[in-house]
């Protein structure tokens, strides 16, 4: 479980661990999102590297509303999944391949029903009230990018703008470009992500 540091520098000091520090660098890092739109089933993602190696694997399951995002030896690593009836669009995140709610590590939902412009509140599990977001995601999906804050201030964790062009429309894909700043969880944004796309998509 992360425990939530707060501070008003433009970018991290402390490692920001929310699923995992094996996925936190202490250099800024930046993904491409490749999402696989021609598939079976929705929510498909491959996560590389600028060089091209594959990092993380996103995999939609027949189950409506639940992806398994996979390291890249194929274990899983996290489950989410959208709650079923909330006005809110709420989804849950959870440890592995799991559904139960002790392995809860956070949930995210739309800051207000009806929205102009992309914004996201984020609460860890240990968040029972959710008066204050731990994380919070604004943007606009006309624009085609969104930023990713630590709750209510303006530190900023990662940046993300999508890219369509011909060639990506060819192969079936939607191309996300993440730059993740220092000693913040990769696994995290990418999660986030994903749950953006499953929202808005």
């Amino acid at each position: 479980m992360a425990q939530l540091i707060i501070s008003y520098n433009p970018q991290p000091t402390n490692t920001v661990s929310v699923i995992s520090p094996q996925f936190c660098f202490p250099q800024p890092l930046d993904l491409v999102i490749r999402k696989q739109v021609l598939n079976i089933t929705s929510g498909n993602f491959d996560v590389n590297d600028t060089n091209g190696n594959l990092v993380l694997r996103v995999k939609g399951l027949l189950f409506p509303g639940r992806r398994v995002i996979l390291d890249d030896a194929g274990n899983p690593i996290v489950t989410l999944q959208r709650k079923i009836l909330t006005a809110h669009d709420r989804w849950e995140v959870f440890r592995r391949d799991s559904t139960d709610y002790n392995d809860m590590i956070f949930s995210a939902k739309k800051s207000s029903i009806i929205q102009l412009k992309t914004e996201l509140d984020v609460y860890l599990a240990n968040n029972i009230n959710e008066q204050v977001s731990d994380f919070k995601v604004k943007g606009s999906w006309l624009e085609q990018s969104c930023t990713v804050y630590a709750g209510e201030s303006n530190t900023i964790f990662a940046q993300m703008y999508k890219k369509h062009g011909i060639r990506s429309i060819l192969i079936g894909k939607d191309k996300f470009m993440v730059t993740v700043y220092p000693n913040v969880d990769y696994a995290f944004i990418v999660a986030l992500i994903v749950i953006l796309d499953g929202i808005t998509g």
